[in-house]
């Protein structure tokens, strides 16, 4: 039987991250995706040129719905804009016995807020605690910790740093650091440093929405948390290096890589 995974999210207009990406990992990784939506975006290969979240009671109507009658083995957050809706999405993950991937989406691929600064400390207190995985990358762990990466050696710090308010494991993202696409994995005791060559692509859009939403996927079918993160970056690692131009700025990673090339992702 088909794994059924739950993303909680932003819509992102132009398709490259939020909703679509999640949904589209999802596809080519052979889950069922199922949306909560929780924000709406202008948003193109250029920026953010605008954003509306969704009243709480249309995002928990939207997580009953789905959960009730068709249930999930994984779910996956992105974009909740405001303390408000972290504090709902907290709460209601709380209530589902499922692994949980929390994306604490602070700003965009091209540096526009999408995290209201009042619903730091939410995230910190509410969210990260729920989490099986959190996967932060280099910005949002200064943002969350005020520790800030220069170099590979910072990343068991940063990590120690989230893993602090209470997620299971981290994935400390160091895509944003010179050499090789470097991330730490880790629960505190067991570690697992995550490589790939870095691919000379700058079209990188929807990165961490795919990373977080192929990492659910795979938990949702059921494989340890060490083995879906490593699969999911193998995933996303060939989804960057088969990216591709949009529009006038940042293209987006091409979701379905292995579908298009005739092999199979993992």
């Amino acid at each position: 039987m088909i794994a059924n995974v739950l993303t909680v999210a932003g819509s992102d207009s132009g398709g490259g991250a939020g909703i679509q990406a999640d949904l589209k990992t999802m596809l080519a990784l052979g889950v069922h995706g199922m949306s909560v939506i929780t924000a709406v975006t202008a948003q193109n290969s250029l920026g953010v040129q605008g954003a509306w979240e969704l009243p709480v009671e249309a995002v928990r109507a939207q997580y009953r719905s789905v959960v009730d009658d068709i249930g999930v083995q994984a779910i996956k957050t992105g974009m909740l804009a405001s303390a408000e809706l972290v504090e709902t999405v907290a709460e209601l993950i709380a209530g589902t016995d499922v692994p949980a991937v929390i994306d604490p989406v602070g700003v965009s691929k091209h540096g526009d807020s999408l995290l209201a600064a009042s619903a730091l400390d939410s995230v910190r207190t509410k969210l990260l605690p729920v989490a099986t995985v959190a996967t932060p990358n280099l910005d949002e762990v200064a943002q969350l910790t005020g520790v800030h990466v220069e170099a590979e050696d910072d990343l068991r710090r940063a990590a120690a740093a989230v893993l602090a308010y209470g997620p299971r494991w981290v994935v400390v993202k160091g895509g944003h650091l010179a050499g090789d696409a470097v991330d730490l994995l880790t629960d505190g005791s067991e570690e697992h440093w995550l490589r790939a060559p870095r691919h000379d692509n700058r079209h990188t859009h929807g990165t961490g929405c795919t990373l977080a939403s192929a990492i659910a996927s795979h938990l949702a079918k059921g494989l340890p948390v060490p083995e879906a993160v490593a699969a999911a970056k193998e995933y996303v690692t060939g989804a960057i290096a088969a990216g591709f131009a949009l529009g006038g700025g940042i293209g987006p990673v091409d979701h379905g890589w292995a579908l298009t090339r005739g092999t199979t992702a993992r």
